[in-house]
């Protein structure tokens, strides 16, 4: 089961193709997910960055894709990345809007700035060396996490890579950096936890 995993990644709107390019570099085979019924042809979903209130839209004019998104990221593994990790929270400020609650975190939209303020850091990792190179781009900010999700990265005392059983999120974009650590992890995880189950 674990050697035939089926990935997806949300193909509405974002940085979609580089996510995919980013599992090949993996050697991970990925689909893209246009339509409500491609989700029960994967085990595992990616919701990338882009704008978080376009993607509710076109999520919401799809027929029932926002209803079975919703059941989907509560069953199954997801990686959200910036407007994905805002879509995967359970609240959602600056302004609020609705979202998918399979993560128990509050975050703050553009909280990192506008488009113009968009710029390259390093941070905090619990793994490989303890760095991480993050990029962020009209990043959210996780303002509160509840006491079932662990931080497995942190900037300037903040929570940018989060963990809540099988879903992961992350403020910056891990599919524009070189180091593909977050993915590696993601799916050590999804492996623990199926072998878990």
């Amino acid at each position: 089961m674990i050697s035939s995993l089926s990935i997806g990644v949300l193909a509405l709107q974002g940085s979609y193709d580089a996510h995919l390019q980013s599992l090949k570099k993996l050697s991970i085979v990925a689909r893209l997910i246009h339509r409500p019924e491609h989700l029960a042809t994967i085990d595992a979903l990616i919701i990338p960055g882009g704008e978080s209130t376009a993607m509710l839209e076109l999520l919401k004019k799809t027929g029932s894709f926002w209803e079975e998104l919703q059941q989907f990221v509560h069953k199954k593994p997801c990686l959200g990345t910036c407007a994905g990790a805002i879509l995967l929270a359970s609240n959602v400020e600056n302004p609020a809007q609705d979202c998918l609650g399979s993560l128990d975190i509050t975050v703050k939209r553009n909280a990192y700035g506008r488009q113009l303020q968009s710029s390259i850091h390093s941070g905090k990792c619990k793994y490989d060396d303890g760095s991480i190179e993050l990029v962020f781009i009209r990043a959210p900010k996780i303002v509160r996490i509840g006491p079932a999700v662990e931080v497995l990265a942190e900037h300037d005392g903040s929570p940018i890579w989060v963990k809540q059983g099988q879903t992961m999120a992350t403020t910056f974009h891990p599919e524009l950096t070189l180091n593909k650590i977050v993915y590696k992890k993601w799916i050590e995880n999804i492996k623990h936890e199926i072998s878990n189950f």
